[in-house]
């Protein structure tokens, strides 16, 4: 690895990995918040779940601005809207400025990951981006660990308001280096007018060959991230009765697991391709893995809880496999908007199952800050149904993917 793939990967990671810290954060603010501001599980998975709102709504201007200014610039310019988000969340004294908070972080980190991704493919072979991407996220991983025991562990001598003025400090500190450090990546700045890149976002939302690589990935990875990002704990309390230390060394458990997999399934996609294995094939395995280990956990399989929940870790990122798959149909490029594409579809369905599972609780009566056994599993039933759904998709034969998807050259712009 060069000095220049290097800093493109250590830099856009810190991005990413900032990313995923405000992503799970509410998990573990979760008990202060509620009891500070009296809030209902539907009022907590609105308020969490606007991140994912603002992240998603963002994506389509982001994917075109990361084609047309570069991963650099805009990374760095955007993450100073996550912290004045999470500045305004910490100062907050009601829910609506709480939620005007949480969304603006949304959109401030709402190109990491995509940026990320562009840069990689721009800077690394493609035989390599399985690898370099499953890294890019278990450093993210490495973010829901700390949202674990770590913060749960801060958060007995610091307030969670003095918390997120931390945050804002290193939320800063991460785009000035993206900004004065990252190296500009090449034919990225002003392409082709931000009108016909627009267009070209289309093109990826008509084409077949997207729907079809994304049908599983977008559900399998909306509910990982739903449950992981707030749900999980209040699984962990309420059906398997743990205490908050308890239930948060397990959602560290999970983060470490995800960085593992995320990195194992990198290396084994590009081991297992010069054998044969297609990455659509291989990721479509995972996926299916990590769907069984939600049906071993909601029936209680006799296994123990931290093997349970590592592999929801492991095979819950798998998903992501479909950002390399994806790469290897479209145009250059188009990198950056199928990148924030995907990640769009998959953010909104993380907003809804996080608002849904939230409202299914809530359909039940809460004791002491808790609801019964039978409301999880009424809420997580649903997320299942829905993935067995998506993986039928996935598995259908067609020929979308057959060849790879041929687009006009855009236009350069004039600017």
């Amino acid at each position: 690895m060069s000095s220049t793939q290097l800093r493109v990967f250590l830099l856009f990671s810190a991005g990413y990995f900032v990313s995923y810290v405000f992503r799970g954060v509410n998990l573990g603010f979760a008990p202060l918040i509620t009891h500070d501001l009296g809030l209902s599980a539907a009022d907590l998975g609105l308020l969490t779940s606007l991140y994912f709102l603002g992240f998603a709504g963002a994506q389509i201007p982001a994917g075109v601005l990361l084609d047309h200014f570069g991963a650099r610039r805009v990374t760095a310019a955007t993450l100073l809207f996550a912290a004045a988000g999470i500045w305004v969340f910490g100062a907050a004294h009601s829910l609506q400025v709480m939620m005007l908070g949480r969304l603006l972080i949304g959109v401030g980190v709402s190109v990491c990951l995509g940026a990320a991704f562009k840069a990689l493919a721009q800077h690394f072979e493609a035989a390599r981006l399985p690898l370099m991407n499953g890294l890019v996220m278990a450093v993210g991983g490495l973010g829901g660990v700390m949202v674990g025991t770590p913060l749960t562990w801060v958060l007995t001598f610091a307030g969670w308001r003095a918390v997120c003025a931390g945050l804002g400090v290193l939320t800063l500190v991460v785009a000035g280096a993206l900004w004065t450090i990252a190296p500009e990546t090449p034919q990225t700045h002003r392409q082709a007018s931000l009108g016909t890149q627009f267009k070209g976002t289309l093109h990826i939302l008509k084409s077949a060959a997207f729907w079809k690589a994304a049908s599983f990935s977008v559900v399998t990875q909306g509910v990982f991230y739903a449950m992981q990002s707030l749900w999980v704990g209040a699984w962990m309390r309420d059906v398997m009765g743990l205490a908050p230390r308890e239930a948060a060394a397990l959602v560290s458990i999970l983060g470490f697991a995800m960085m593992a997999g995320c990195v194992g399934f990198g290396a084994a996609a590009r081991s297992l391709e010069k054998r044969g294995v297609s990455l659509y094939a291989f990721c479509g395995v995972g996926m299916a893995l990590f769907v069984l280990t939600q049906l071993l956990i909601m029936f209680g399989a006799p296994l123990p809880a931290g093997l349970l929940w590592a592999a929801y870790g492991v095979f819950g990122g798998t998903g992501i496999l479909s950002y390399a798959v994806l790469a290897r149909h479209f145009p250059a490029q188009l990198t950056g908007r199928v990148n924030t594409t995907l990640t769009l579809i998959i953010f909104l369905l993380i907003f809804g199952f996080q608002i849904g599972v939230g409202a299914v609780l809530s359909l039940w009566p809460a004791t002491a800050g808790r609801y019964p056994a039978a409301a999880h599993l009424a809420a997580w039933s649903i997320l299942v149904a829905l993935q067995v759904l998506s993986a039928i998709w996935y598995v259908l034969p067609g020929r979308a993917l057959a060849k790879p998807v041929h687009l006009q050259p855009e236009q350069p712009s004039d600017a």
